[in-house]
């Protein structure tokens, strides 16, 4: 059995109106401690295009700051679980653990919206997740969106941006 690994604190503030949720970081983010840190991966182009179109904005810290001044927070759905790989097809189902939504919501009342980034994440908050929420945020909106990273290669970068930019432009943009 692989070593289990954890993922990251939100990126969040009261004021975050919506909520992208991954998985579980890669590797490499785990490696770097950021999230989306694989250079193939095609959340930060995404949100940089959606966000900040003269690309004015270079480093992790200064991506971090543009989602929480577009109310946009950033988690992911698993507190923990055995991976190998980066993979979210390499999960080991039996071995996740959920992080703490109840609690999240709770100190971030304003979010009325939530994005995956990607079919697994939306297959585990579905079944781990929803089942324990109540009003108010059991009737929040959700949106599952293309995967961002470069496993998901049947999408093109314009195509995955189209069906982002529709979901985060309806508040946010």
């Amino acid at each position: 059995m692989t070593k289990p690994i954890s993922g990251f604190a939100p990126i969040a503030d009261k004021s975050a109106t919506l909520l992208i949720l991954g998985s579980m970081p890669s590797q490499v983010s785990l490696a770097t401690q950021q999230y989306y840190a694989h250079q193939r991966n095609a959340f930060w182009p995404i949100m940089l295009r959606l966000l900040d179109p003269n690309c004015q904005t270079t480093t992790y810290g200064q991506r971090t700051a543009l989602l929480l001044n577009n109310d946009i927070a950033l988690w992911d759905v698993l507190h923990s679980c055995h991976r190998t790989g980066s993979l979210d097809t390499a999960i080991a189902m039996n071995s996740i653990k959920a992080n703490d939504f109840k609690a999240f919501f709770a100190i971030h009342p304003a979010i009325n919206t939530v994005c995956f980034n990607g079919a697994k994440a939306e297959n585990i908050y579905k079944k781990t997740v929803l089942p324990q929420l109540n009003s108010p945020f059991s009737d929040l909106t959700y949106f599952r969106l293309p995967s961002t990273s470069p496993a998901h290669a049947t999408m093109s970068f314009q195509e995955k941006l189209d069906i982002w930019k529709h979901a985060i432009s309806n508040d946010h943009v």
